[in-house]
């Protein structure tokens, strides 16, 4: 047993009855906690989301993704990096497990997501006077990726990867905007209180998120769901991140589509003036 489980079953004894059964629930399922959401904990030990977040204060923890990084951290060190690779395997074969890996969450994806709501996305964002796109981490790289493309369009937009940034452009944002907002957890703070205030603003709210029970999934008006068993423990989500990638590409080629007389020009127009920058 690791050391957060040993630490857990110390103390569960001197917890409230509440946070007793999340406790109960860490210690019979760890490796299925590290992949869930707070609300998935809270549902699965019948309680709620704030005496989850009590239970890892009681720990002694900042929150419910410190709990999962110190689960992920008493696991074997083969599976510290990747669960799918162990340490002895070879280039080749890591090689074949993290392209079979991304190839399956792809296929996944595909089966899953609601195609009704990813056609809601278009219109909105066929529609939109204006399109904020939010990320932090290694979500705000995918919200930059999806920047670039629409940027392309001539249509107004932005791309925000600051908290402050983000709570200032949504105070700014009004019924005719789009905010697309991209995370895998879908329970960053700083996120849900930008589109928080944007929602208030009027602006339509797009969420491409892991986890369709997350917190960020219940503020958005338009909720795509990626939902991934992410097998990057440590580092930044791996497959979820081409995921979201894909669901960009699919959501700027639908847009460019539904106006392709009017964008085909400006697509021309910033080809060509790409053409003295390359030999």
């Amino acid at each position: 047993m690791g050391k957060t489980l040993m630490n857990i079953r110390s103390i569960k004894d001197r917890l409230r009855n509440s946070e007793k059964k999340v406790a109960e629930y860490v210690l019979s399922h760890p490796d299925k906690v590290i992949r869930s959401s707070i609300t998935d904990v809270a549902e699965e030990a019948a309680t709620s989301e704030p005496t989850v977040i009590r239970f890892c204060r009681s720990m002694g923890l900042r929150g419910f993704m410190d709990l999962k990084l110190k689960l992920a951290r008493d696991l074997p060190s083969s599976k510290y990096i990747h669960e799918n690779v162990s340490e002895d395997d070879s280039l080749p074969e890591i090689f074949n497990k993290l392209f079979n890996s991304s190839r399956e969450s792809i296929s996944n994806t595909m089966r899953s997501l609601d195609l009704k709501l990813m056609e809601q996305a278009c219109d909105a964002l066929a529609k939109a006077r204006r399109i904020e796109f939010y990320g932090v981490g290694g979500s705000g790289v995918v919200a930059r990726d999806a920047y670039h493309k629409f940027f392309r369009l001539g249509i107004a937009c932005s791309v925000y990867d600051d908290p402050h940034m983000q709570v200032m452009s949504a105070a700014l944002l009004g019924e005719q905007d789009v905010v697309v907002t991209i995370s895998h957890s879908g329970s960053t703070r700083d996120i849900l209180e930008s589109i928080a205030i944007a929602k208030n603003k009027g602006a339509t709210i797009i969420g491409i998120v892991g986890e369709h029970k997350s917190p960020m999934a219940k503020l958005c008006d338009i909720t795509l769901s990626v939902n991934i068993q992410e097998a990057a423990l440590r580092f930044a989500p791996m497959a979820s991140r081409l995921v979201q990638l894909v669901v960009i590409d699919v959501l700027f080629v639908s847009v460019a589509m539904k106006g392709f007389d009017k964008f085909k020009e400006r697509l021309d127009d910033v080809k060509h003036s790409l053409v003295d920058k390359r030999y």
